[in-house]
């Protein structure tokens, strides 16, 4: 679980920062990456970042109400 939500919180910075780029500079990174905005690869890769948002906003719910991105980790005392 926590892989996925690691991957998918990379994903949609991905995106979030696409939609930047886009809404300042008029660039779509993800079309000038696959050279057309509707290609397969495109279309792939638009669909994984909302599919990791989906992924991100029902993960807390599985989980009840945490969002795990790193393991837990025991403290250890030595004696």
């Amino acid at each position: 679980m926590i892989i996925a939500n690691l991957i998918a919180y990379i994903l949609v910075l991905l995106g979030a920062l696409n939609w930047g780029m886009y809404g300042i500079f008029n660039f779509n990174l993800v079309s000038a990456i696959f050279a057309d905005p509707r290609g397969v690869g495109s279309v792939i890769v638009y669909t994984l970042i909302a599919l990791a948002a989906i992924w991100l906003i029902i993960s807390p719910m599985i989980t009840n109400g945490a969002l795990k991105l790193q393991g837990d980790r025991e403290v250890r005392r030595t004696e």
